[in-house]
């Protein structure tokens, strides 16, 4: 099943352009990641993906259903089946991070008080979090605590495709090695489809099945990191060929 169809996206800021004619699919249980040069447009496609920005032209398809075609209660109904963490986590900082995940669930659910909290904390045990954290703020959370609690709350609907902004900026190489593992784990157990834009290339090589490489406006290959790193695309060649590509490969063979 075609989770992402998307077909012929053009994307401007005023005179800029983003996006010209790009094109990308990605399939049901697929790990992508999304990478390319500065300013290539990977997080403006995530946010398209997740439908809080529309395209200038082109369509978008979810779970075979053309945004073109749906109206206001079948864009309410596909935004439920995706969940998205954002770079900077997002999270209320008035809220404790348990009121955070329970806000989606309260607006979408008809369920107890009692039930909320319940489901909420499943949501945040999924992550690793210890409960203790569920009665927090975010500000009192370490940075690698904090994104799982932001995965946690976008994971609160139960939804089929998770998006993730730079999931692992900002972590020790330990930190950022434990969160891949959660991916994993949280991929296999839940049936999702994931999507991330990450310069991480140790989470290049651990957690994708296909990386897309955006340039020149589109996507210019859509491979597995194994294949992509060996892409003759000058743009490619120039993206990988240096020291922290090569260490991630062989860390990962070893």
């Amino acid at each position: 099943m075609t989770v992402v169809n998307l077909k012929d996206i053009c994307t401007r800021f005023g005179t800029h352009e983003v996006h010209r004619d790009l094109s990308l699919t990605v399939e049901k249980g697929e790990r992508l990641a999304l990478v390319g040069g500065s300013g290539c447009g990977k997080s403006v496609l995530l946010s398209e993906i997740a439908l809080l920005r529309q395209p200038d032209a082109g369509d978008i398809e979810l779970f075979g259903l053309s945004l073109q075609s749906l109206n206001q209660s079948g864009m309410a109904h596909l935004r439920k089946q995706i969940g998205m963490m954002f770079q900077q986590g997002a999270l209320f900082s008035s809220l404790t991070v348990l009121e955070n995940i329970i806000l989606p669930l309260r607006e979408h659910q008809r369920l107890s008080e009692s039930h909320l909290q319940e489901l909420a904390m499943l949501k945040l045990k999924l992550t690793g979090l210890p409960d203790i954290a569920a009665w927090k703020y975010p500000q009192e959370l370490s940075g690698g605590m904090l994104k799982r609690a932001a995965v946690a709350r976008a994971l609160a609907l139960d939804p089929a495709l998770l998006l993730l902004d730079e999931p692992t900026a900002g972590l020790d190489p330990a930190g950022a090695s434990d969160f891949d593992e959660m991916l994993l784990e949280l991929h296999a157990t839940l049936d999702l489809t994931l999507i991330l834009v990450t310069h991480d290339l140790d989470s290049l090589w651990r957690v994708t099945s296909h990386v897309a490489f955006l340039g020149e406006k589109r996507v210019l290959a859509k491979q597995p990191m194994s294949v992509l790193s060996e892409n003759s695309h000058p743009d490619i060649q120039h993206y990988f060929s240096n020291t922290r590509a090569r260490r991630a490969a062989i860390e990962l063979e070893n």
